[in-house]
């Protein structure tokens, strides 16, 4: 049941992120074409106003159709209309005429040429799977010759539909990390809420090790009294020397340890979380805000540190972060909506490396085609887009590999 929450956390942020481009794109103007809650074959669709809604059989995420992404070139038309020249040469004439008005850039003659197109197309017979090409082809080309055309924006509303993906995963995390600070995660006190079977793999956590207990309130450490928000300082100041518990228990004090924090993260830690106390709105949302940026600001720096070489054991698959999600789930909601608000925000920042075909790379050809006045060669969309999709999948077997070495 955990996994099966963990993979729904993960499918309902690929949602959140797509819902962000629908939803810009529409203020905008760029009439997205599709929007589906899951990825096809559709169980139910439906047609709204030039969209198509629909629940997609395979429930991982969502996806969107944005019309005419990249500027028509011949090759789209050789592409798509192939298999029907093959079957019924009558149709390379019309084809031709198409591919003429792209390579002479006749953005305005070319929709003429496409309704002769696609005259010829619906007049011959064709087999299945030629008619189903042409016809994809014909409703890409028009889309890509429409008004609303996505390459046809002005670079500010381009960057709104693009920015918006991301945005959205960031204002999640923002909405997830207040709701904890206003419930439990605002003023922490001196009782005990979880304790962490394991800090490393194959040993107990320090506090499993001496038998501290969830409600168990701290009153001292080494003896000396302590405050709530002392405790986690005071132990990470031990310097790795043991150190023990006094705690109440049933109305009891007892003294557990001593014991050695073990260092996690570079930080000395004994396993387990303390109870909090919630915050008032305004407060949760400042907390909110701040903790999001130290976080972000250390994602960045992880990411930065895979190009020294550096880190490269910190990198998780899919896989990888569907077990932790599912151990967070274990642990109790508290620590499941923590890790998902982790997770929405190392979405959006990887979304936003400036490489095809993520989204920070759809944002940075923007601002160059903005800049420079003219739009940049279809081939060198292309050739980036091969480099990109190749960092990431090494991103992705780098990742595997080190959940691989994990699990085993």
């Amino acid at each position: 049941m955990s996994f099966l929450i963990a993979i729904l956390g993960l499918a309902f942020l690929i949602l959140i992120h797509e819902a962000g481009h629908f939803f810009a794109s529409l203020a905008v103007g760029l009439r997205p074409r599709k929007f589906y809650v899951g990825f096809p074959p559709p169980l139910v669709k439906t047609n709204r106003k030039g969209i198509e809604y629909g629940v997609g059989m395979i429930p991982l995420g969502g996806f969107v159709t944005i019309p005419g992404m990249h500027r028509p070139i011949p090759h789209d038309v050789e592409r798509r209309f192939a298999r029907a020249i093959a079957e019924n040469p009558t149709i390379a004439g019309p084809v031709d005429h198409v591919k003429r008005s792209l390579e002479a850039e006749d953005f305005a003659g070319a929709p003429a040429e496409l309704d002769e197109l696609e005259q010829a197309v619906r007049h011959r017979q064709l087999s299945p799977g030629a008619q189903a090409s042409a016809d994809k082809g014909l409703t890409e080309l028009r889309d890509a010759l429409g008004s609303d055309a996505y390459w046809k924006a002005p670079t500010w509303k381009r960057l709104v539909a693009i920015v918006a993906g991301p945005a959205a995963n960031i204002a999640l995390t923002i909405v997830l990390f207040t709701f904890l600070f206003m419930t439990v995660a605002g003023n922490a006190t001196s009782t005990v809420a979880t304790v962490s079977p394991e800090l490393q793999p194959g040993v107990d956590s320090p506090a499993q090790a001496i038998g501290l207990r969830s409600g168990d309130r701290i009153v001292a450490i080494d003896g000396q009294r302590v405050k709530a928000d002392e405790i986690a300082d005071t132990i990470a100041g031990s310097r790795g020397e043991e150190l023990s518990l006094t705690v109440v228990r049933a109305g009891q004090e007892l003294v557990l340890g001593p014991v050695a924090a073990q260092r996690v993260d570079d930080r000395l830690r004994l396993g387990f979380g303390l109870e909090g106390e919630g915050l008032g709105l305004l407060p949760s949302v400042a907390r909110a805000f701040e903790v999001t940026g130290l976080v972000a600001k250390e994602i960045v720096k992880s990411l930065g540190r895979l190009l020294t070489g550096e880190g490269r054991d910190q990198v998780s698959s899919p896989i990888g972060i569907t077990q932790a999600s599912s151990d967070a789930v274990q642990q109790g909601a508290e620590s499941y909506l923590w890790v998902l608000g982790l997770i929405s925000l190392s979405l959006a920042l990887l979304n936003l490396l400036p490489l095809l075909p993520l989204d920070g790379g759809h944002v940075l050809f923007a601002l160059v085609e903005g800049a420079r006045g003219r739009f940049v060669r279809r081939e060198v969309y292309e050739r980036v887009s091969v480099v990109g999709l190749a960092v990431v999948l090494l991103l992705f077997f780098v990742g595997l590999s080190n959940d691989i070495g994990r699990l085993s």
